[in-house]
C-alpha cells in the first residue's frame, strides 16, 4: 500500500512531467492578405521593352513593384493609381487631363489583361478575398488628383464604371476642388464644387482619399463625408513637421470616424530635391516616353546620385518603423494601414522596394502585435472602409437607413 505522502509526490511528479499545451503558431508574413493603398507603378506600364512580370534589377531599373517582387515580398496587391499631373485650370487644361486619365485607366486594364491567371481586377472587398483564395494578385484602381474632372463632378461615375474605388480631390497644387497641402490656400479647404465632389463620392460608394489635402480640406471632408476617409499614402507629423503629414490630433479624429491612415515612407525628412534630382525626376515621370537605352541611363544617374545625395536625407527603415509604431499607438490597430508610395518617390534605405515588406511584419511582431492586429493593418482596415462606402451607397439608393 502506498503511503499518502508517497502518493502525493507521485501525483505531483506526474503533473510536472505533463507537456504544456502548445500555443498556436504565428502566421508568417506571406500568410496575411497584404495590400498597399497607393501603387504608382502604372507609370511604368507603357515603357518600351518593359513587362510587369519580368525581372528588373534595382541597379539598372528604378521600378519598385513588379509581379516577381510582389511574390518575393508577399505583396498580394493594392490600388494601382491613375495619376494625372496638374495643369492650368482652364477648359483646355481639363480636356487634356481627362484624355490622359482615360488613357492611363485603359493602360492599367490592358496590362492586367495580359496576365489573367496571375492577377485580377477587384471592385469589392469580396473580389479581393476571392482572388486571394484563388492564388491571384489583387488589383484595385485609384485616382490621384481629380483635376481631370474639370468642373463636371458627374464624370466621377465614368471612373467608377472604369473600376476606380478610391480617389482624392487634389495633388500637389490647389485646384478647382480643394486646397493642397503643397500649395497656398485658394479656398480655405474645399471649394463649393469640392463639396459637391464629396457628396458624389459618397453617392457612388467611392472611398475619399485625403492624402495631399491641406489640413482645412481634411477637416471639411471629415465633417461632410458620410463614410470613413482613407489616407492612402501619408506619414505622421510627429516624425517630421511637414504639411503633407498628418498631426496626432487629426489622426485621432480620423480614427474616431472610422477612417485609417496608410503609412508612407515619404516626408520623414526634408526632401533633397536638388536641381540635379529635380531634372531626373522630370524624366522619371515621363519614363514611358524614353527609349530603353535612355531608361537605363536615367537609372544609372539616379543610383549614382543616391550615393552622395539621398532623396530623403538620413531617414531609413528604423525611422520609418518609429513613425509607424507611434501612429499605431495614437490611432489604434483598427485605423492603420500601409501605402508606402512605391514608384512615386517612396522607399528608404532598408526598405527600398516591396521585397522588404516582411521586415515590417517582423518588427511589428517584436512590438507585441499579434495575428489579428496584423490582419487588420495589412488589409482588414482597407477592405472594411471600402465595404462601408459601398454599403452606404447601396442603402442610400435603396432608400434604407
Amino acid at each position: 500500500m502506498i503511503k499518502r505522502t508517497a502518493l502525493l509526490a507521485l501525483l505531483l511528479s506526474s503533473c510536472a512531467a505533463a507537456p504544456e499545451a502548445e500555443a498556436p503558431a504565428q502566421k508568417a508574413h506571406k500568410d496575411f492578405l497584404v495590400l498597399d493603398t497607393h501603387i504608382d507603378t502604372p507609370l511604368h506600364f507603357g515603357r518600351p521593352g518593359w513587362s510587369f512580370d519580368g525581372h528588373h534589377d534595382p541597379a539598372t531599373d528604378l521600378v519598385q513593384v513588379d509581379m516577381e517582387r510582389m511574390i518575393a515580398g508577399a505583396l498580394d496587391g493594392g490600388f494601382f493609381a491613375i495619376y494625372t499631373e496638374q495643369g492650368p485650370l482652364t477648359a483646355k487644361g481639363y480636356a487634356d487631363a481627362l484624355a490622359y486619365a482615360r488613357g492611363r485607366s485603359d493602360l492599367i486594364d490592358a496590362t492586367l489583361a495580359k496576365f489573367p491567371d496571375r492577377i485580377g481586377r477587384a471592385l469589392t472587398p469580396e473580389d479581393a478575398l476571392r482572388l486571394n483564395r484563388e492564388g491571384k494578385l489583387v488589383a484595385f484602381k485609384s485616382m490621384e488628383n481629380s483635376y481631370e474632372l474639370g468642373e463636371d463632378v458627374s464624370l466621377l461615375k465614368e471612373f467608377h464604371d472604369r473600376g476606380v474605388r478610391l480617389a482624392g480631390p487634389v495633388h500637389g497644387a490647389s485646384n478647382q476642388f480643394a486646397d493642397s497641402s503643397g500649395d497656398k490656400p485658394k479656398w480655405n479647404g474645399l471649394s463649393p464644387l469640392g463639396r459637391k465632389w464629396v457628396a458624389e463620392m459618397n453617392r457612388l460608394g467611392m472611398v475619399i482619399d485625403a492624402s495631399h489635402s491641406s489640413d482645412a480640406t481634411f477637416d471639411q471632408m471629415l465633417e461632410l463625408s458620410k463614410t470613413p476617409l482613407l489616407l492612402s499614402h501619408s506619414s505622421g507629423r510627429w516624425a517630421f513637421d511637414h504639411p503633407r503629414n498628418l498631426d496626432d490630433a487629426r489622426i485621432r479624429k480620423l480614427a474616431a470616424k472610422g477612417g485609417a491612415i496608410c503609412m508612407s515612407t515619404i516626408f520623414l525628412a526634408t526632401m533633397n530635391l536638388t536641381p540635379e534630382r529635380a531634372a531626373l525626376f522630370g524624366k522619371y515621370e515621363h519614363i514611358s516616353e524614353l527609349s530603353p537605352a535612355d531608361q537605363a541611363d536615367l537609372a544609372r544617374k539616379w543610383r549614382e546620385l543616391d550615393k552622395t545625395q539621398p532623396m530623403w536625407g538620413k531617414a531609413d527603415f528604423e525611422r520609418y518603423m518609429e513613425m509607424v509604431l507611434h501612429v499605431i499607438k495614437v490611432a489604434g490597430v483598427d485605423h492603420v494601414c500601409f501605402g508606402a508610395d512605391w514608384d512615386g518617390g517612396g522607399g528608404l534605405p532598408g526598405i527600398e522596394d516591396i521585397s522588404a515588406l516582411p521586415k515590417v511584419t517582423e518588427r511589428l511582431r517584436k512590438a507585441g502585435y499579434g495575428d489579428a492586429d496584423l490582419e487588420k493593418m495589412w488589409s482588414g482596415n482597407i477592405l472594411r472602409i471600402v465595404g462601408e462606402a459601398q454599403r452606404h451607397a447601396a442603402a442610400a439608393q435603396a432608400g434604407t437607413p
